[in-house]
């Protein structure tokens, strides 16, 4: 401890950011997404699913934006609700379609929590078929629509059944998301895969998408008080290599090298600094 105050004496204090380089900052740090083409591709395709009461499955690498997809999606349908009929103390929600995520190694009493729990019901404590009852009870009451689990892979193979029955007695469309893991989850069982046969690929960003969504989070996103030109050639080559396409890498580099620029004086994403940030990923 002496030894690491002697550094911290030596070195001096951390010098605080400029007030408006601060709320940049927090800015930044807030979540937030842009409707991108292939987003709304995946929600026309889903309400498809929703509107004709049919099972799918959502399969894509981690980092692919899967499931900032699917929220976005869940709150547009959010929107569609007129003020009246939002939720207010004792009135039973109406939400056409949830969306929840299982815990790891994910049973049935579990999975049945998480959508008693999601539609703003208490998970009173039973046996797992108090817990089922009980499940299929609130998602009639709210006229859900639709069911979206993301990570679906987590659900134990025994689990998958239970999805499958919501499927089949409420004639609700069920969305599993995941990686590829979900595909041999879902082929371990015959009536399972029948269910959920329908499926879409959520892949990486190539070539002229992976530029225009560059331009797109530079505009949208960063918002920096300096035009960065993200889009030239060398500085999105060097972003293509070290996200391979994956937007929720390039979400995370973008936001820190502006971060990172901010905080060293500059009013728009310094190459030399992204240049450094991108390396660390690659």
């Amino acid at each position: 401890m002496t030894e690491a105050k002697a550094i911290a004496d030596k070195l001096g204090k951390i010098e605080l950011d400029e007030e408006w380089v601060q709320k940049e900052i927090a800015r930044l740090n807030r979540k937030s997404t842009v409707a991108l083409e292939h987003i709304k591709e995946l929600h026309d395709w889903l309400d498809g699913k929703r509107k004709s009461r049919r099972s799918c499955r959502i399969v894509g690498k981690s980092r692919t934006g899967k499931t900032v997809a699917c929220e976005a999606y869940v709150m547009r349908n959010k929107l569609n609700k007129p003020p009246q009929e939002r939720q207010t103390k004792n009135q039973i929600p109406i939400e056409p379609v949830i969306m929840i995520m299982p815990p790891q190694k994910c049973g049935a009493k579990e999975l049945f929590r998480e959508i008693i729990e999601c539609l703003k019901f208490r998970a009173v404590k039973g046996t797992i078929s108090e817990f089922r009852s009980r499940a299929m009870d609130v998602l009639q009451k709210c006229q859900v629509e639709m069911l979206i689990i993301d990570e679906a892979d987590r659900l134990k193979p025994e689990t998958f059944s239970e999805v499958r029955d919501i499927y089949d007695k409420l004639e609700i469309a069920v969305v599993l998301v995941g990686t590829e893991r979900l595909d041999t989850a879902v082929k371990r069982d015959e009536q399972v895969e029948n269910r959920f046969r329908a499926n879409r690929r959520f892949g990486t960003l190539e070539g002229i998408n992976f530029k225009k969504t560059v331009e797109i989070w530079e505009e949208k996103i960063l918002k920096l008080p300096v035009a960065s030109n993200l889009t030239n050639k060398t500085t999105w080559k060097i972003l293509l290599i070290a996200t391979e396409g994956f937007i929720g890498r390039l979400d995370e580099i973008l936001r820190e090298a502006a971060i990172a620029s901010l905080s060293q004086g500059h009013k728009k994403v310094d190459p030399k600094i992204l240049k450094e940030i991108a390396r660390e990923y690659s």
